[in-house]
This record gives C-alpha cells, sequence and structure tokens, in this order.
C-alpha cells in the first residue's frame, strides 16, 4: 500500500516530530510513502520511515538533482521538471493521503485528493468553511497513529470498491 503524506517545506518541532511518527508508523505496517521530497513535513515523515525500514518515493519538481535535490531520506527520487503542478501526481500516487500541517501547497494537494475523490485524513492542518463544501470528507487525527490507521482503513475501503 502507498500513502501520500503532504505537508510544508517548513516544520516547527512539533509538526516534525508528527510526521516522523507517521512516516515511522506507516513503515511499521507496510506501507511506502510518497511525498513531494524536500525538507519539512516531507523530510521528517521520510526520515521516520526509512527508521523503521520502510520505502520512500519523493515526487519532485525539479528536472535533476541539481535543480531540486530530494531529501536525504527519499528512496526513489522522482523528477518531473513540473514545479508546483506536479502536486497532482503527489496527491495521486497514494490510496489516501495524510495532510500534516502545511501551507498553499499542501492546500492545492489537498484540493487534487477532493477532487479526485482520494481519501484524506487531516492532522493539525487546512480547516475548511465554504458555502456547498463537505468539509467532514477532510477525517480529522488526533495523532499519528490514528492518521495512520484512518489512513489505512480508508485506503482498503477504496480498494474493496
Amino acid at each position: 500500500m502507498i500513502i501520500a503524506v503532504i505537508g510544508g517545506e517548513e516544520a516547527s518541532a512539533e509538526v516534525d516530530r508528527l510526521a516522523e511518527e507517521v512516516g515511522r508508523e506507516l513503515a511499521k505496517r507496510g506501507c511506502t510513502v510518497v511525498c513531494g521530497g524536500g525538507s519539512g513535513v516531507m523530510e521528517a515523515v521520510c526520515r521516520g520511515a526509512r527508521a523503521e525500514g520502510g520505502h520512500t518515493i519523493g515526487i519532485l519538481p525539479g528536472h535533476n538533482v541539481a535543480e531540486f535535490a530530494p531529501n536525504e531520506y527519499v528512496e526513489f527520487p522522482i523528477f518531473t521538471g513540473l514545479g508546483f503542478a506536479r502536486n497532482s501526481m503527489v496527491a495521486l500516487s497514494g490510496q489516501a493521503v495524510i495532510a500534516i500541517d502545511g501551507s498553499y501547497g499542501t492546500l492545492t494537494e489537498i484540493a487534487y485528493a477532493l477532487i479526485h475523490e482520494v481519501p484524506i485524513v487531516g492532522l493539525d492542518t487546512w480547516e475548511f468553511s465554504y458555502p456547498g463544501h463537505d468539509a467532514e470528507r477532510v477525517m480529522r487525527a488526533e495523532d499519528a497513529v490514528d492518521a495512520v490507521e484512518k489512513a489505512i482503513a480508508a485506503a482498503e475501503k477504496r480498494s474493496s470498491r
């Protein structure tokens, strides 16, 4: 199972800890992590996954390592040359998405997941209040373990359809 983890390039110490714990929990359950391959949440989730022997894929915005080097914990870098347009690839590459914190790039990935009906779990991330939008489509998690459990359950449910 592949789970996408999205979040900002800059992360506080608490967000970094949460993301690393998510990576560890995913790896313990045999899941591969796919992310944007950069710093912040992306680096922390990859670090956690690799620490538990898990696999990591980074979908990068640049053409090559000279243009955008992946974080040191990305096992399989994919260079797209697409800049922020690669965000759709990140969101659609997982059987579910976990959003941790984040800024506007994370918001676009959340939107892509919602548009394409990829299950999404939110952990200290964007809140929505917009007429006609079903805010419940973003499942809220209390902590890293809860986020991973919800993402895996949603991915399994999606796969059984």
